[in-house]
C-alpha cells in the first residue's frame, strides 16, 4: 500500500537501460546568475534545438562505434527474449501479465489459468494490445498500472502514460468482456490516484484546475466521482494544503474476511504523512506516527510499517517494524494496542509487505540478502514460519491475492537467473515454477562481498562480481553503481543485459550499499539526510578506495554510473572525487541543486535534500550541487549524461544544464536526450535497450580503449 511518490532509479537505469508543473515561489538564484536557465524551458524551440544538436554528436560517436550495433543487438535479444518468466499478477481467479517482445514493443495485457500457468508453454488470452491502441489513439501509450474494483475483480481503471511520463489517463475496462466500457469512467491526462469506493463511486485526486496542486505538482484535493458525472460535478471530500511536499492520495484496502476501508494519505513532507480514515459522516484523521505507511489487511487487522519509533496503548514499536492495529479501533476511535509483528536487528530491514486472505508474508534484508517468512494472525498472538529459498540472493515478492493464501515470489542473485517460486502461504513449502535461461556465461565469475571504512569510521558493506582468475594488480575494468537515498535498499540482481555486455567479456561489476539508502533501515538511510548528506559521498568514494586497496581494479580502469538521486550521487562524485574515475555515467539527474525545487516535482524532496529558503541547508547545497561546482581548468573524467524529454518527476533540465557549463568551460562529455520514456526510460523495449546499448560502448571506449 505504498503511496508515496518516490524518486526511484530502476533497474533499467542500473543496467543502462504531461504538463509540467507551474513554478513555486522558493528563493532561487535570479535568472541572471545562471546563464542557462532558458535550458529549463520543457520542451521550448531553442532547448530543444539545443537538445538535437547535442544528440548528434554524440549519437555519431557512441552509435558509431564498431561495438555499438552487437551491444544493441545482444541487448535487444535479452529484452524481448521470448522464454522471459512472465512475471504473475493474481487477478479475477486467473494469472494476468504484461508482455513486451519484439511483436509487442509497448505490451499486451494478457491472461490464463492459474493450472496453465504452471506449464511450459501456457495459452495466453490477449484483453489489450497497447501497440494497436496507441495506433488507434495517435499515442505511444505506457502501461501504468491498474486500479481494480474488489470484490468482483471485473471492472477496472487502466492507468495509460503518453510516452512514460507520471501524468496518466484513467479508462474503465471490463475484465470479464475484455473491452474498455462504453460510456464508461474516461479521465484526462493529470498527475493523479484513484480508488473505487464503490462500482459507481471513484475517490479521484488530480488536477481540478487553479489553486489544486502542491508545490511539487501532485494533487491535494480529493473528490467522489460518481458514475457518468463530469468532473465539474464531483464532491470535494477532503483538502490537504498547496503547501504539502508531496500531495493526497486515496487507498482502498479490504481483506479476505470481507473488511472494506478507504484512507486518504496525505504527504504533508516526503516521510511524514498524515493518514485518514473515509467514513459515512466525513473523513477523520488516524492517530499514527508520522513516519508510518499502510502496508494491507488480514482477518480486519490493519498492517503498519514504521520509520519512527511509536508508542500506543503502553506498547513502543522500535523504528522499522512492522504491526497490526485492529480496523475497529481505528473506525471506532478506541486506543490503539499494536501487536507488533516484525523489529528488525541493526542488520535488517523490511523489504516488502503482502496480505493473503488469512495470513502475512513477510520479504526482508538481512545484511543485504533476502529472507521470508510468514505472519498468521491467531486468537491471542500471532506466530511467525520462516521459509526456506535459495540463499544469497534477492527475494521479492511477486504477487498475491486476498481471495486466497497463494501468492508467487521472485528469487535472484548476481549469477543466479531469477527464478519463479509458488507458495501457500497457510503450508509455506515454496516450490519453484518458473526459471528465466541464464543470459550470460558465468563459467569462472564469482561474487564476493567486502567492507570499506568510511571518514567516520562506519563499515560500508559492497559486492563485487568479478572473474575467479582475475589479476589482483588494478588491471580490470570494473564499473560500481550506488543509490543513496530515500531509504531505498540495493541488493543483488540478476542484471542480464550488464552481465552479457560487460561481465562476460572480463569485467567487474560493484553495488555499494552506502548510507541513505533502507539496506538496514530507516537509521541507516537517516545518517545522511539533509545537511548529513556529505557522509553518502564520503561512503562512495570509501568503496572505490577499498576496491583498489585491494588491487580489484585502479581509477584508470574504473566507471561509475547512477540515476536519478543516484544521478546526483555521480555529480557530486565527479567533481569532488575526479581522480577515482575514468567514466562517470550521469543517468535522469537531478544536478542544480539551488534550483531543483523549482523543477518539475523537485519541491517534493526536501525532506531528503533540504531547501535553499533554510540558511543553512542552502549553504550545504550550495557546497555540493554539481552544477554549481564544476571549475574551469580542473582535470575531469569524460561523463556521459543521458535523460528523457518526457520526464516529468525530475526532468531533463537538469541534464542540459551540466552539460551546457561543460560545454561553456571546454570540458569534454557526452549527452544524450531520449525523446520519450519518462523517468524510467521504458517507452518500448527498444528504446531500453539502446540506453543500455550506449552506455556500454562509453564505458569500454574510457576504460578498454577506442576498439578493445
Amino acid at each position: 500500500m505504498k503511496k508515496r511518490i518516490l524518486l526511484l532509479v530502476t533497474a533499467a537505469m542500473l543496467t543502462g537501460a504531461g504538463t509540467p508543473p507551474a513554478p513555486i515561489s522558493v528563493p532561487t538564484p535570479a535568472p541572471a546568475d545562471d546563464p542557462f536557465i532558458w535550458l529549463e524551458d520543457w520542451t521550448g524551440p531553442r532547448a530543444m534545438q539545443w537538445v538535437e544538436a547535442e544528440n548528434k554528436a554524440t549519437v555519431a560517436t557512441l552509435q558509431g562505434d564498431p561495438r555499438y550495433a552487437v551491444y544493441f543487438k545482444e541487448a535487444l535479444a535479452i529484452a524481448s527474449a521470448k522464454d522471459r518468466i512472465a512475471m504473475p499478477m493474481l487477478l479475477h481467479g486467473r494469472v494476468y501479465n504484461v508482455w513486451r517482445d519484439a511483436d509487442h514493443p509497448q505490451g499486451i495485457w494478457r491472461y490464463t489459468s492459474e493450472a496453465d500457468y504452471a506449464t511450459d508453454a501456457p495459452r495466453w488470452t490477449t484483453v489489450l494490445d497497447l501497440d494497436a491502441l496507441s495506433k488507434a489513439d495517435g499515442k505511444k501509450w505506457v502501461w501504468k498500472g491498474a486500479t481494480i474494483l474488489d470484490p468482483d475483480e471485473r471492472l477496472a481503471l487502466i492507468n495509460l502514460s503518453d510516452g512514460g511520463e507520471d501524468a496518466v489517463t484513467l479508462r474503465e475496462f471490463d475484465l470479464t468482456s475484455g473491452q474498455f466500457v462504453a460510456g464508461g469512467f474516461d479521465i484526462p491526462t493529470s498527475k493523479q490516484n484513484t480508488a473505487w469506493l464503490d462500482k459507481d463511486t471513484l475517490l479521484l485526486a488530480r488536477d481540478w484546475g487553479e489553486g489544486s496542486m502542491t508545490v511539487s505538482g501532485y494533487p491535494f484535493v480529493v473528490k467522489t466521482l460518481k458514475r457518468g458525472q463530469p468532473l465539474s460535478h464531483a464532491q470535494e471530500i477532503y483538502r490537504g494544503a498547496a503547501s504539502d511536499q508531496v500531495g493526497t492520495f486515496p487507498i482502498l484496502m479490504s481483506d479476505g474476511a470481507g473488511n472494506r476501508a478507504a484512507f486518504l494519505y496525505r504527504g504533508v513532507t516526503f516521510f511524514g504523512n498524515e493518514t485518514y480514515l473515509v467514513t459515512d459522516g466525513g473523513v477523520k484523521k488516524l492517530p499514527l506516527p508520522a513516519k508510518s505507511q499502510l502496508q494491507g489487511m488480514v482477518q480486519g487487522q490493519v498492517l503498519i510499517q514504521t520509520s519512527q519509533e511509536w508508542t500506543s496503548g503502553g506498547v513502543t514499536v522500535p523504528t522499522g517494524s512492522l504491526a497490526a492495529v485492529p480496523l475497529a479501533a481505528l473506525q471506532s476511535g478506541a486506543t490503539l494496542k499494536p501487536d507488533i509483528l516484525f523489529a528488525p536487528n541493526a542488520r535488517q530491514s523490511i523489504d516488502g509487505v503482502t496480505a493473503t486472505k488469512d495470513r502475512v508474508i513477510l520479504a526482508i534484508n538481512d545484511n543485504v540478502r533476502g529472507r521470508v517468512m510468514v505472519l498468521t494472525p491467531g486468537k491471542d498472538r500471532w506466530t511467525t514460519t520462516p521459509v526456506a529459498l535459495p540463499d544469497n540472493a534477492t527475494i521479492s515478492i511477486a504477487t498475491s491475492t486476498h481471495k486466497s493464501d497463494k501468492a508467487y515470489l521472485s528469487v535472484a542473485g548476481f549469477l543466479a537467473p531469477t527464478t519463479l517460486w509458488a507458495i501457500d502461504a497457510a503450508n509455506p513449502a515454496p516450490l519453484q515454477v518458473k526459471a528465466m535461461p541464464a543470459r550470460f556465461d558465468a563459467a569462472g565469475l564469482v561474487v564476493d562481498q567486502f567492507e570499506a571504512t568510511s571518514t567516520d569510521g562506519t563499515k560500508i558493506p559492497y559486492f563485487i562480481v568479478h572473474r575467479k582468475d582475475m589479476p589482483l594488480d588494478g588491471t580490470t575494468p570494473a564499473i560500481m553503481t550506488a543509490y543513496g537515498g530515500f531509504e531505498v535498499p540495493m541488493t543483488p540482481s540478476y542484471g542480464a543485459i550488464t552481465g552479457k555486455l560487460w561481465l562476460e567479456r572480463g569485467n567487474s561489476v560493484v553495488l555499494a550499499n552506502i548510507r541513505g539508502g533502507g539496506e538496514f533501515g530507516p537509521d541507516w538511510h537517516e545518517a545522511g539526510l539533509k545537511t548529513k548528506r556529505q557522509i553518502i559521498y564520503d561512503d562512495f568514494a570509501a568503496v572505490a578506495q577499498d576496491i583498489f586497496a585491494r588491487k580489484l581494479s585502479s581509477p584508470a580502469k574504473f566507471g561509475i554510473y547512477g540515476g536519478s538521486n543516484g544521478g546526483l550521487l555521480m555529480g557530486v562524485a565527479f567533481n569532488q572525487h575526479p581522480e577515482l574515475w575514468n567514466a562517470v555515467t550521469i543517468q535522469v539527474p537531478l544536478l542544480d541543486m539551488m534550483r531543483y525545487e523549482q523543477i518539475a516535482a523537485g519541491a517534493s524532496w526536501v525532506d531528503e535534500y533540504g531547501s535553499v529558503s533554510v540558511p543553512e541547508e542552502k549553504a550545504f547545497l550550495e557546497k555540493i550541487s554539481p552544477y554549481a561546482n564544476i571549475r574551469r581548468g580542473r582535470k575531469y573524467p569524460v561523463p556521459y549524461i543521458w535523460t528523457t524529454t518526457k520526464d516529468d518527476r525530475v526532468g531533463p533540465q537538469h541534464a542540459r544544464k551540466f552539460a551546457a557549463r561543460l560545454k561553456d568551460y571546454g570540458l569534454p562529455y557526452y549527452f544524450y536526450e531520449d525523446t520519450a520514456g519518462g523517468h524510467s526510460g521504458d517507452a518500448d523495449i527498444a528504446q531500453g535497450a539502446r540506453l543500455q546499448a550506449m552506455q556500454m560502448v562509453y564505458f569500454s571506449r574510457q576504460l578498454k580503449g577506442a576498439d578493445r
